[in-house]
């Protein structure tokens, strides 16, 4: 039994070390940028036919494209807006990422009818949520398709690659982006004593809140002036505002080391320096 134990011992040891000491996983020699196409599925609910049109003369999808083009890619992925049979939601699937019509039309609900005493505008609102869940599946398909290791549940990974794609957009459009998308949990966080049924938590997503908390948590560790009313007005608790820098670092750290080989530095730079965001026609509400 002894000598059995300390085999077992040594293997054990020896696959830890093996694990640690892999080279990380660079972009294969096919991958290429600008791999993403797009599509506008015509819906076949006339409810939508407004904002099937509405997107697709605002070449929502090719904004998207050019964004998420500076990954390298083995394969094509497919962006595309569909109807969904009543249903609303947003999924990657091998190949492909799919945006209900239905979703974008809640969206359209949830928006204020003005800008909110946080400056928060209507347009914000609609382009923070739409562009953060986009990226979130957009981090499913990288994660997939760039066999990028995840150590932790995967919905949470996403939520991480979509808020520090967002942050690294000039100042002025990573603040409204990152409003705009927490505005979409307002009606989650607007009681401060929360009870749900304990199969809540069961959920592959973390609770609304915490998806909430984690989103303010990132911004504000990217940039504590830029996000400093967050703590200031009470969005986000001190006490887990004093380790976020930390969890922005350990963010950024697994992005640039799992997915900075895979992207093209270039058009990366073009991105980001790029004002993707309409201009504001409504002067923010003052505090």
């Amino acid at each position: 039994m002894q000598v059995l134990s300390r085999v077992l011992i040594a293997t054990a040891v020896t696959v830890i070390a093996m694990s640690l000491t892999a080279p990380m996983a660079f972009a294969t020699p096919d991958a290429q940028p600008n791999r993403i196409r797009v599509e506008y599925v015509p819906p076949t609910n006339p409810e939508h036919q407004k904002i099937y049109e509405m997107v697709k003369e605002r070449r929502t999808l090719e904004k998207l494209q050019e964004i998420f083009g500076a990954f390298r890619l083995p394969s094509d992925l497919l962006l595309r807006t569909v109807g969904c049979d009543g249903v609303s939601n947003a999924w990657y699937q091998r190949g492909r990422v799919s945006v209900c019509y239905e979703y974008l039309s809640e969206i359209q609900r949830m928006m204020p009818h003005e800008t909110t005493p946080a400056g928060i505008t209507p347009a914000d609102a609609v382009i923070g949520q739409f562009f953060f869940v986009v990226a979130h599946e957009m981090g499913h398909a990288m994660f997939d398709m760039l066999d990028v290791p995840v150590l932790g549940g995967s919905e949470d990974a996403a939520d991480h690659f979509a808020t520090y794609i967002i942050l690294q957009f000039g100042k002025d459009q990573a603040r409204r982006l990152i409003a705009g998308a927490a505005h979409s949990y307002k009606d989650f966080v607007q009681n401060p004593k929360v009870t749900v049924p304990l199969a809540a938590f069961s959920n592959t997503h973390s609770p609304p809140p915490v998806r909430f908390y984690n989103m303010l948590c990132l911004a504000y560790g990217a940039d504590r002036v830029l996000f400093a009313d967050v703590v200031t007005n009470g969005y986000l608790p001190a006490e887990r505002a004093s380790a976020c820098r930390k969890e922005y670092g350990e963010v950024a750290f697994a992005f640039k080391a799992l997915l900075g080989p895979h992207l093209d530095k270039a058009i990366a730079r073009q991105v980001m320096q790029s004002n993707w965001l309409p201009e504001e026609t409504t002067k923010p509400a003052q505090h």
